[in-house]
This record gives structure tokens, C-alpha cells and sequence, in this order.
């Protein structure tokens, strides 16, 4: 067995196993165990009580962090030309329809967000065994496709994140970077916690939220009480 780096030891020693910490000291916590030399993610994994099998039990969502994600989301705005400055003003990276639709054809990806309309959606249809899997296809129910396209671009920009549970009952998300504040991370996973609850099903029973880890990237997990989540 491989003898545990100081930085390893150090981390090991600041969690306590089995406690369950409140949302606060978390939110404080992973910033003291990340040892990376970048700007490590801070991400947020909840269980739900809920069969993901059945479609009245799926948990899907758009939460505004408070905050923002601390990273540089890259847009695609699809739309037609009369819409493109409006896009363009907005913050959208990249703006125009059919020269991108082409490229995606060709499997240029390197974006994190398309923002379209409805009206332009028969085109992208086809472009769905591209983007389905990377979860880049527009959807009305996470704002991507909207008549409002620079409402929508500036929200994403501003840290809107969309999310749903996967096949296991977890929703994991990141909300923020460890160069955030103890109080920036605890703002945006509050938030987080308060729409997961909001979305609960109403054909879900017994315990809704089963547990919740707070991490970042290459950390361990911090286990954090549920009822912490109402602390100011």
C-alpha cells in the first residue's frame, strides 16, 4: 500500500469519517482539502428517493446560481440574420445558422451552450445524433430555445445551468471554483439544494433527498446534512 503525500495526510486529517457536516462548513471544508495547482470545480452530488425509470418521478431543471459558475461558457446561438446583433450583444461566441449547423454536420463541438428558436428547430433536428449524447441539443424546457434568444444568452453567461437526475436517482452539478469564497460556494449550493426541492415529484415517497456530497475536483467527498441546508 502506498504510503499518503504531507498534502494527502493533511486533507485526510480535516475530514472526520461518517460525520455528516452542515452546508456552511462544507462550503468551507472543500477549499481546505483541494491541493490542485489550477482552479479546481466545486461539485455538488444529490440521491434522490425517487425511480428515475418513471417518467413522473423525473427530476429536470434550470437554476440561476447567485454567484455563477466561475467558468467561460461558450454559446452557439443559432438564429436567423434580423436576430444575430441582438446575439451578438448578448455575449453569444459565436452567432449564424447554416454555416454552423454544417459544421456540427462535420463534428465541430466546442461549445458548452446552443441558444436557438423555434422556428429554426427543423433544422437542427438532424443534428441530434451529434449533440444528444454531449447533452448539447437546444430544449425548450432548459430556456434554450426561446424567441428571446439574448434573455437567454445572457442568463447562461451570468452562471443559468440546466440539469437532470441520471438513471442512478443523482443529480451532480458544479457550482462554482474552489477560488470562490467559503460564502460564494455555500450561496450557490443552497440554491441548488432549495430547486431540487422545489422539483420534488409528487408521485415520489419516503425520504426525498437520501444525501448530499460536496467536492471538488480530485477531492474527496464531504457528506452533508440535509436539514443544514436552511442555515443562513
Amino acid at each position: 500500500m502506498s504510503k499518503l503525500t504531507k498534502n494527502q495526510q493533511s486533507v485526510a486529517d480535516k475530514i472526520e469519517a461518517g460525520k455528516a457536516y452542515t452546508l456552511k462548513e462544507a462550503s468551507a471544508l472543500v477549499k481546505e482539502i483541494t491541493t490542485t495547482k489550477f482552479d479546481a470545480s466545486v461539485d455538488i452530488d444529490i440521491r434522490l428517493g425517487i425511480d428515475p425509470r418513471k417518467s413522473n418521478q423525473m427530476v429536470r431543471g434550470v437554476v440561476s446560481l447567485p454567484n455563477g459558475t466561475g467558468k467561460q461558457v461558450r454559446v452557439l446561438c443559432l438564429c436567423p440574420p434580423e436576430v444575430e446583433a441582438a446575439a451578438k450583444d448578448a455575449g453569444a461566441d459565436y452567432v449564424g445558422l447554416d454555416e454552423y449547423i454544417d459544421k456540427i454536420k462535420g463534428g465541430w463541438t466546442d461549445i458548452d451552450v446552443i441558444i436557438t428558436m423555434p422556428s429554426i428547430m427543423g433544422k437542427i433536428g438532424a443534428l441530434g445524433r451529434v449533440l444528444g449524447p454531449r447533452g448539447l441539443m437546444p430544449n425548450p424546457k432548459s430556456g434554450t430555445v426561446t424567441m428571446d434568444v439574448a434573455k437567454a444568452i445572457r442568463e447562461v453567461k451570468q452562471g443559468k445551468i440546466d440539469f437532470k437526475v441520471d438513471k442512478t436517482g443523482i443529480v451532480h452539478t458544479s457550482i462554482g471554483k474552489v477560488s470562490f469564497t467559503a460564502d460564494q460556494i455555500f450561496g450557490n449550493a443552497k440554491e441548488f439544494i432549495a430547486t431540487i426541492i422545489k422539483l420534488k415529484p409528487a408521485s415520489a415517497k419516503g425520504t426525498y433527498i437520501k444525501s448530499i456530497y460536496i467536492s471538488s475536483t480530485m477531492s474527496k467527498g464531504i457528506k452533508v446534512d440535509p436539514k443544514s441546508v436552511e442555515e443562513n
